[in-house]
């Protein structure tokens, strides 16, 4: 298992060990989940696949920028691989901080950069058996 991405269910109570300090008065967690519809097609499941090494780095690079950045005592990513169904997870990022102000920046900032720059692909199915093929969307500024 890596330390980022697998294809494993996301364990928010170690992500919440692993982020936890006295010094924390705020918690925000981002989860993106497979939604039903998507460019006016109904989703049946999404499959993620990436470059893990690189996706790896990438991950821990997006962590560090978030902590060096930001007013914060940490930020944790996980991505998740493989076939999902509609509503599970496939992503979450926790960030810990003093207070909820940095915390919610910082969140923001770390999942508009993974979407930037990590290698994570994605295939949507839709009801109708037709399938897409996408990389995560470079969001405006979120690449500089």
């Amino acid at each position: 298992m890596t330390d980022h991405i697998d294809g494993d269910a996301i364990d928010l109570d170690a992500l919440f060990g692993e982020t936890a300090s006295p010094d924390a008065g705020a918690v925000v967690v981002f989860g993106g989940t497979v939604r039903r519809h998507h460019a006016g097609q109904t989703v049946t499941d999404i499959e993620y696949s990436a470059y893990v090494p690189l996706a790896e780095r990438a991950l821990a690079a997006v962590e560090a920028e978030a902590l060096s950045g930001y007013d914060i005592l940490s930020c944790r990513i996980r991505h998740r691989t493989g076939r999902l169904r509609v509503g599970e997870l496939s992503v979450v990022v926790v960030v810990r901080a003093a207070h909820r102000a940095e915390a919610f920046e910082a969140a923001r900032f770390a999942i508009d950069r993974l979407k930037a720059t990590a290698p994570v692909w994605k295939r949507e199915t839709y009801a109708d058996g037709s399938q897409v093929y996408q990389q995560g969307e470079a969001l405006p500024g979120a690449g500089e």
